[in-house]
């Protein structure tokens, strides 16, 4: 899964949102420098990241796109089902995105200091640019694609995804609508056990 639905599936408590935010860029053993909570959000992350990469359906969405993108297929799909998390936000949430997403911005502007610096170099661009709120939209998944793409070097051409999100749109979308609520049972039983 991609940002939106680690900050989701961490729950209320801010320190296992921000773990679960920022573990992508704390590697091995590293996370045992952080505060007790925090290490647990890092270590959700992780187990959700298992959950999702071994899932079935998370599988057959991203054979969708394994032709063209080979092993950054799974990356592209988190991308997607971020896409649809947010497009059908209502379903999940009683808080407003909107007022969901700007919550989480004011959370990593209070614990900054916590962030690993390539964090805190493009949590301005992420705010500005109001990453999370672009994903429910096309043109914020076209944007996002085209920003991967540039980080990967255009290994892959990943800003073309998009036009295999429109062709497969229907089809991923009940993959995730399948999906999410197996995720969200396992993130809850995860979360207890930490």
């Amino acid at each position: 899964m991609n940002f939106l639905a680690h900050i989701y599936l961490s729950g209320q408590n801010e320190d296992i949102i921000l773990g679960n935010f920022i573990a992508d860029s704390i590697k091995g053993k590293n996370y045992l420098q952080y505060p007790p909570e925090v290490q647990k959000g890092i270590l959700l992350h992780r187990a959700i990241d298992s959950f999702t990469d071994s899932h079935p359906l998370v599988k057959k969405s991203s054979a969708k796109l394994h032709k063209n993108y080979s092993h950054y297929s799974g990356v592209i799909v988190d991308i997607y089902y971020d896409h649809f998390l947010a497009s059908y936000w209502d379903e999940y949430s009683e808080v407003p995105l909107e007022d969901f997403v700007a919550e989480f911005y004011k959370l990593l502007q209070k614990k900054f200091d916590l962030l690993p610096a390539p964090i805190q170099r493009f949590f301005p661009y992420m705010v500005s640019e109001n990453w999370l709120l672009s994903y429910a939209s096309i043109e914020g998944i076209a944007r996002i694609l085209y920003q991967m793409n540039i980080r990967t070097k255009n290994i892959v051409q990943m800003d073309l995804a998009i036009n295999d999100l429109q062709e497969h749109y229907d089809d991923l979308s009940e993959e995730f609508k399948t999906f999410f609520p197996q995720l969200q049972q396992y993130s809850r039983e995860k979360k207890a056990s930490l």
